[in-house]
């Protein structure tokens, strides 16, 4: 559940100016305030079923967004590979060159 979360956070981090200002106020206290889905019932006047299953389709949305446009995809590639450049730098000169370079073709052929 906290790694759907999580990924749940990093999309809507990547995507929420594509979401309607609805959608993006029901993420913000779903998922950043931590209402429960009562509470953004009381708030917006509408019922708890529907609160949850404008938050599923809002969920699937970003999904698609990801499938379509790779961002978070991109960005965990980007991470994984600076990682390990800095483990490359603290490597010796000669083998530090080949391996940096190596490195660099990857990022340059992520997109």
């Amino acid at each position: 559940m906290l790694e759907k979360t999580m990924r749940v956070n990093a999309l809507y981090d990547f995507y929420q100016s594509l979401l309607t200002p609805k959608q993006q106020r029901y993420m913000n206290l779903y998922y950043i305030d931590d209402y429960s889905l009562g509470e953004i019932a009381e708030t917006f006047d509408v019922s708890r079923q529907a609160v949850y299953d404008n938050l599923r389709r809002t969920e699937a949305m970003l999904e698609d967004f990801e499938v379509k446009l790779a961002l978070y995809n991109k960005y965990m590639e980007r991470t994984k590979i600076i990682g390990e450049l800095r483990t490359i730098l603290s490597q010796e000169d000669h083998v530090r060159s080949t391996a940096i370079q190596h490195k660099i073709a990857e990022l340059e052929n992520l997109d």
